[in-house]
């Protein structure tokens, strides 16, 4: 994509957004549309530059309910060849007449048991290498439950922004002028106080012959409400001072550029200040179209509905 050589000069530049100003040493977009820094860490040892912790908090659901599934299957079966090596005959209870894999069998269920300080009595070690591998494995479980008991209250506990952003920002009709526009949501039931928002942009600019990133802080019509219990529409009016004054919708196809959405607020739920954030590419920004409604009043008109379902839908429109 191409970069632009030319400027608003009414627009300042930031230079405090902590991002390179360098665009030859800058690849792809600044924030992923998830939010986190697109950035990959090297130079350093894998076990030093991650923390498992946050990243067993931060997994998926279904992940983080796998890793906990295998990691479990995976040492039962680690302790039942364990077991097996040392002999069979030192756990009374097996019957040494079955097969191999039926003998196996019992060793693995002999050592979930143990791990999991369930311990039946139907089989029981004996010897001094059973029993001593039967009293590791027991405090391995318990500190693995251990573990596994404060990832799952670090999960729960942890305050998240459950907000939802459109999927395209708009440049829309905006009284006289146009409005760069960008929806969120709440989706769960959760209530938001004293929301704040920001909003960035981010360009390729050339200079002197220089490619470099500038960045520019886009004035909002709201950055400031006092409860965010529907959905709020974050408004850049393209002003003469807007570093998108003039732009075409064929500048917004050719330039690259990028709009860093930041949102605070305060959750009722976890009584804390919670945070999100996310970006457009220009080749996310739609330019002529205007949000739908997301909300009305119920049929009795005793409540308010927020239809979540429509908070990408717009309709396209013809700019001047």
């Amino acid at each position: 994509m191409a970069s632009l050589k030319n400027i608003n000069v009414k627009a300042k530049a930031d230079k405090n957004t902590g991002f390179g100003t360098n665009a030859n040493n800058y690849g792809g977009r600044f924030v992923n549309k998830n939010g986190t820094a697109n950035v990959e860490k090297r130079g350093m040892h894998l076990l030093r530059r991650i923390s498992w912790y946050h990243t067993m908090i931060d997994l998926p659901r279904w992940k983080f309910m796998l890793v906990l599934l295998l990691f479990y299957v995976g040492m039962n079966f680690l302790f039942a060849l364990i077991y097996y090596a040392i002999g069979i005959e030192y756990l009374n209870g097996i019957d040494t007449s079955e097969s191999d894999w039926v003998q196996f069998g019992q060793a693995y269920f002999f050592s979930a048991q143990t791990f999991t300080t369930v311990g039946y009595g139907h089989i029981s070690p004996s010897g001094f290498m059973a029993s001593l591998v039967s009293a590791v494995e027991a405090l391995i479980g318990l500190l693995s439950f251990a573990i596994a008991t404060g990832l799952f209250f670090g999960r729960f506990s942890k305050p998240t922004a459950f907000l939802k952003f459109s999927h395209n920002a708009l440049i829309s009709p905006y009284g006289e002028i146009k409005g760069l526009m960008i929806r969120t949501s709440p989706f769960k039931n959760t209530n938001f106080t004293d929301a704040e928002a920001k909003m960035t942009l981010g360009m390729s600019i050339e200079e002197n012959g220089i490619r470099t990133n500038n960045f520019y802080s886009l004035e909002l019509e709201l950055d400031k409400i006092n409860a965010l219990t529907l959905s709020w529409t974050l408004v850049h009016p393209i002003t003469e001072n807007s570093p998108l004054y003039n732009f075409t919708k064929e500048d917004f196809e050719n330039i690259h550029g990028e709009i860093l959405v930041f949102i605070k607020t305060f959750d009722d739920m976890f009584s804390n200040t919670v945070a999100i954030r996310t970006s457009y590419t220009f080749d996310e920004v739609v330019y002529g179209a205007k949000f739908e409604p997301m909300y009305a009043r119920s049929t009795d008109n005793s409540k308010t509905i927020l239809n979540l379902d429509k908070l990408d839908a717009f309709e396209s429109l013809t700019l001047e």
